[in-house]
């Protein structure tokens, strides 16, 4: 209840009854409301928190308990998703997806009702695992535009004083970039980037260079810009001149995130860039350019490079598609993705995520494909940099290891944030997306789906980067944990379609 009985008797009885009526009026008449258009399991955690606190639960239900995006950017989402529709309605499946597995072609058909986005071929694809060397490439590429750089990225901060030679070698670049005269778009995170240290010199430095920037996502009310405040732009997207893209896990920012805590303990975010060429790059622009668009009304017209007809007929190199996902589309891009993927495969499934916190959905696809004999690999953190979801996302081992999934836990300190799975030798998905219900409902994220053997091996390589420094964690360590860690488990499980 509101207050304890026994604080009613010191009330009058007229309003002992209005606060009971209050509160009892609140259960009831959420109890018909929060269930529309959410899954069973998120309806009953905010139903679970409102009955044990009723005004404090109407509160953080109306502010946390929508992740609809307002109309304006949900139209310009379908106007940009309408007109990519038509702009590549012609365009048929590459001929060499026809020699993959026949799910492939469903899994492309899918993913461009659901998106609009073709599958296309001829891109290479370099993946990065060093993380100064990944940032250095985006400068050498920068220094070498001619016409323009797009930028977006959940979290953009400037280099701290001692730990020089990340981030600051892309800033500069982008600073000699405008001087020069190439046109500069720079998108970050609002909540993502306010909350690292030193934000406001960041900002003061980007207006002293004169380069253009804005907020995704941004909570300011009093400038009449708001949304529910954990939806987050979380993609990570660099194009130049719509001819060398980057895409990933990594943010621009230096490995230990300017904590001081994570600088003690000496604790890195270890994380897996691309750097990609071909067609497949303009899809990356078309999805900064909607993020553009969302945020300023400008749909940037005849401002992107358009491949040459002649480029999309290219069949050397690899078939790739991009997937956009978010509060944005309609329909949970990446979540169906995913588990139709899991599905299809018939011999392995490898998946890198430091954030494991599967639906319902995702927890049968993962379980059934070991249960039917594929062999099943898991790479998460040891220790996970949130505590909430480090919890949340233990209350799910026992269940992975009895179905037969092997989990491989990477040593902490170090904070494993690569994003992506493999299936068999077929097919390779990296992106963004961790596998949680926040990336799969609450954030905006972009993956990339690749085709072909070369493409698997290409991360398998990765993989057994991450193998030969974790350790498998067996059924029977997991089971001889003690009850205390198990119970808090168990509870931060009851949070996790909400985070």
């Amino acid at each position: 209840m509101l207050w304890p009985v026994a604080e009613f008797s010191t009330f009058p009885t007229w309003l002992s009854v209005v606060f009971w009526v209050v509160d009892v009026g609140i259960r009831v008449l959420l109890l018909g409301i929060v269930p529309g258009g959410r899954r069973p399991a998120v309806a009953m955690a905010w139903l679970l928190i409102i009955f044990f606190l009723p005004l404090p639960g109407l509160v953080l239900f109306l502010l946390f308990g929508s992740f609809r995006l307002g109309g304006p950017r949900r139209s310009r989402q379908r106007a940009v998703s309408q007109a990519l529709g038509r702009a590549t309605a012609h365009l048929e499946l590459p001929n060499d997806a026809g020699q993959a597995p026949g799910y492939v072609a469903s899994a492309a058909a899918l993913s461009r009702n659901l998106t609009s986005f073709p599958m296309l071929d001829g891109n290479g694809f370099e993946f990065i695992t060093d993380y100064r060397a990944s940032l250095q490439r985006m400068a050498d590429d920068i220094d070498n535009a001619k016409h323009y750089v797009h930028l977006v990225f959940y979290i953009l901060a400037d280099d701290p004083e001692d730990r020089q030679g990340y981030t600051s070698v892309v800033l500069e670049a982008l600073e000699r970039a405008h001087r020069r005269g190439v046109k500069v778009r720079i998108l970050f995170d609002h909540i993502g980037s306010l909350r690292v240290r030193g934000h406001r010199k960041l900002r003061q430095r980007l207006d002293a260079a004169g380069l253009e920037y804005h907020e995704t996502m941004p909570v300011l009310p009093w400038r009449g810009k708001y949304q529910r405040p954990d939806l987050r732009n979380h993609r990570k997207i660099l194009v130049v001149d719509g001819l060398v893209g980057y895409t990933g896990s990594q943010n621009l920012i230096e490995p230990g995130y300017k904590q001081p805590a994570a600088h003690r303990m000496g604790r890195a975010w270890v994380d897996l860039m691309a750097r990609v060429t071909g067609p497949i790059v303009a899809s990356l622009d078309i999805v900064f350019v909607t993020d553009w668009y969302s945020e300023t009304g400008d749909p940037l017209e005849g401002a992107i490079r358009d491949p040459d007809p002649t480029e999309l007929d290219v069949d050397e190199g690899s078939i790739a598609q991009v997937i956009p996902s978010g509060p944005g589309f309609a329909n949970e891009n990446n979540l169906r993705l995913f588990n139709y993927l899991f599905y299809s495969a018939s011999k392995r499934l490898v998946v890198v995520s430091p954030y494991l916190v599967p639906d319902d959905s995702m927890l049968y696809a993962l379980t059934t494909a070991a249960q039917r004999g594929v062999h099943v690999e898991l790479y998460v953190c040891r220790k996970a940099d949130q505590f909430m979801v480090h919890h949340a996302q233990q209350s799910y081992y026992h269940a992975l290891l009895e179905a037969g999934i092997q989990i491989f836990r990477y040593p902490d300190p170090n904070v494993l944030h690569a994003k992506f799975f493999t299936i068999d030798e077929d097919v390779a998905v990296f992106g963004s997306s961790n596998m949680d219900m926040r990336s799969f409902s609450l954030n905006m994220e972009v993956s990339v789906l690749t085709v072909g053997s070369e493409m698997v091996d290409a991360l398998q390589s990765v993989v057994e980067q991450y193998r030969s420094v974790s350790e498998e964690l067996t059924l029977e360590q997991w089971e001889g944990r003690p009850r205390l860690k198990r119970w808090v488990d168990n509870v931060f499980r009851l949070t996790s379609a909400l985070q």
